[in-house]
């Protein structure tokens, strides 16, 4: 009898906040430190809050791709993904409330293994369908232009 995975889970972070800038957050037994830069007041021991959500956008991207990838039988081989964000700071300096934050993200993907250009545009099909990083952007009005090409 196979094992069925739960559809839906509830799970914490907790954040240890030593000071105004600093969040160190941990999940089952890892670490993330959240920080703000320098010249900000902070102690620049992680990424801001809003780079980390970008950087999360890039890890979804390539862990959804490469299961859609596996699950189509396409080889993307090793993804580099660079992110270039549009970041409306009005809300953060407190200056103005912003409805949309970030614009605009694009993401560049560039696959090395031997998938054709074709098959990357399946996979690509298949990540906007299912990766939930990039769903929540989306839905708070962000537009997410994604070009693939081979290494």
């Amino acid at each position: 009898m196979a094992i069925r995975q739960k559809t839906t889970i509830t799970g914490t972070v907790k954040g240890d906040c030593p000071s105004h800038s600093v969040a160190k957050c941990s999940i089952r037994d890892v670490e993330l430190t959240i920080d703000e830069p320098t010249e900000r007041g902070g102690t620049n021991l992680g990424f801001t809050p809003t780079e980390t959500a970008i950087a999360a956008l890039v890890g979804c991207t390539n862990v959804i791709s490469n299961k859609c990838a596996e699950k189509l039988g396409i080889d993307i081989g090793r993804l580099d993904i660079e992110a270039v964000y549009h970041f409306d700071r009005r809300g953060v300096m407190l200056t103005e409330e912003v409805d949309i934050p970030f614009p605009k993200v694009e993401l560049k993907i560039v696959a090395d293994g031997p998938a054709t250009e074709a098959e990357l545009k399946q996979v690509a099909t298949e990540l906007e369908k299912f990766c939930p990083i990039a769903k929540v952007f989306r839905q708070a009005g962000t537009e997410i232009v994604e070009t693939w090409s081979k290494a």
